[in-house]
């Protein structure tokens, strides 16, 4: 029997894979295609999802594969910089092809002892008190603690739970890819300069020598049942920018609708959802990779109490209580950002009032912080305002403060020095540095790197700790403060 079941081993299923393992939780992972995805596509790594890369020290592996890109232009592709001085160590795009994403993650799951079963898809499940009984194509029956579906927009999971999956409908399709161009970038920056100025709704992005992410409108194109050809793509160009820049050598070809949709529940007993499975949105501002991998750092140090046996009653419903809200405003920003594509007067004329708004640099900040979900702060109650956001890299004696995390356990960040984790030391770790970046005199940090409690009292303290890490274990030998 395993402790776990994941069903989906896209990035989102990867990094719950690993984060279990950090708590030695026995986890499977199944995925349905025999092979990984055979086409390059290349995503985009948000502020907040690379902090999560350094927190478990897989950032520097990341780094090698990918390309830095400016922090901006995010919000509808309306083209401002970056606010000056972003509160993240972190404060830059990181473009990396999909296959490459996945394979670090998956990667790094197997080697936290995660096991992966390809060529395995669920066909039904059956939940009882104790465990979850799963059955793949073929007939084979597996047992689990929890079964987690991490598989996709047309999750199985989350069919076979009957969980709601309300929303709207694609209304506007739209052809996207990666190819190469036969011609200069000058050329091809000049002749998109003037049309972007009354079309939104297509561009060409450079992703490497000479190969370009080439997005345009799929109307009047092909049957949407079909596959896009590139001849799609030279035809809507030639009708949008009279040329089709000598497009050619396709590495990829894709069509994709503007589908919002958000589950009505995360968590039916014993199963849960995460990423794609949850919530869909139209691709605009690069959210999607980025929710999902942050649904799963939520999840994970969760789960694996709820499995361990320490969990308080109440913490894994936090998943949804947390991420729920979180999706539904990833959902909002996208729609807002489809309508001001839209090349009808009004939306015109939105955009043209936001663009001028975005010269605020309180404006510009907002939306950069939203897109990359630094913005994101869970309702802990009443506090401080740093209560319940997550807490930057900041200096601290020992380096910087994402080194301290790599295990997944909570952290007690203790400028007092007089405070202790005692009785909770098998969960969280504790360090004394009255030097710590903070202007607080104490946080506790959970293993997703939120704050969920500022203060210097230890009572208070020890009040918290049993909220997030559940009663003390008494048989932990007795520490104080680290030195």
């Amino acid at each position: 029997m395993f402790d776990v079941i994941i069903a989906g081993c896209g990035p989102t299923g990867a990094v719950l894979a690993a984060e279990l393992r950090l708590h030695d939780v026995r986890v499977l992972v199944l995925e349905k295609d025999t092979e990984p995805i055979p086409f390059t596509r290349i995503v985009g790594l948000h502020i907040r999802s690379l902090e999560l890369m350094a927190m478990r020290g897989l950032l520097e592996r990341i780094l090698e594969r990918g390309r830095r890109r400016p922090a901006g232009a995010y919000f509808a592709g309306i083209d401002k910089p970056a606010p000056a001085g972003l509160d993240s160590t972190y404060a830059y795009l990181l473009g990396i092809p999909q296959p490459v994403i996945v394979h670090l993650l998956e990667e790094h799951a197997i080697e936290l002892g995660a096991q992966v079963r390809r060529g395995s898809a669920v066909t039904a499940l059956q939940q009882d008190d104790d465990g979850v009984t799963v059955e793949l194509a073929g007939g084979e029956q597996l047992r689990t603690r929890y079964l987690v579906g991490c598989d996709g927009a047309r999750s199985t999971v989350r069919k076979l739970l009957g969980v709601g999956f309300p929303g709207e409908p694609s209304r506007n399709d739209t052809l996207m890819g990666e190819m190469e161009v036969a011609v200069p970038p000058e050329e091809i920056t000049a002749r998109m300069a003037g049309i972007r100025d009354t079309d939104k709704r297509w561009w060409l992005r450079p992703f490497g020598e000479r190969v370009y992410s080439v997005v345009v409108p799929a109307v009047g194109v092909s049957d949407r049942a079909q596959p896009p050809t590139l001849e799609d793509f030279r035809q809507q160009l030639r009708a949008i920018a009279g040329t089709d820049f000598g497009v050619h050598s396709p590495r990829w070809l894709s069509r994709f609708g503007d589908a919002t949709r958000l589950a009505e529940r995360y968590r039916v007993g014993r199963v849960l959802l995460a990423g794609d499975a949850a919530h869909i949105h139209p691709p605009i501002g690069g959210q999607g990779l980025n929710l999902g991998v942050q649904d799963a750092f939520n999840l994970g140090w969760k789960l694996a109490a709820q499995v361990r046996g320490w969990a308080p009653e109440t913490l894994l419903d936090t998943y949804q209580a947390e991420r729920h809200p979180v999706a539904e405003a990833v959902l909002d920003n996208t729609r807002a950002q489809t309508e001001l594509l839209s090349t009808e007067p009004g939306p015109k004329a939105l955009r043209k009032l936001l663009t001028e708004l975005m010269d605020f640099d309180e404006v510009n900040r907002y939306l950069i912080e939203k897109i990359t979900a630094v913005g994101v702060r869970y309702d802990f109650g009443a506090g401080p305002d740093l209560l319940g956001r997550r807490l930057p890299d900041i200096d601290v004696k020992q380096g910087r403060l994402y080194g301290l995390l790599h295990r997944g356990r909570g952290l007690l960040l203790d400028r007092t020095g007089r405070l202790t984790v005692d009785g909770w030391s098998d969960r969280v770790d504790h360090l004394a540095d009255p030097t710590a970046a903070l202007h607080v005199p104490c946080v506790l940090l959970r293993p997703d790197g939120h704050v969920a409690w500022i203060g210097d009292d230890q009572q208070d303290l020890n009040d918290h700790l049993s909220r997030w890490f559940g009663p003390p274990n008494h048989d932990t030998p007795v520490s104080g403060p680290r030195p």
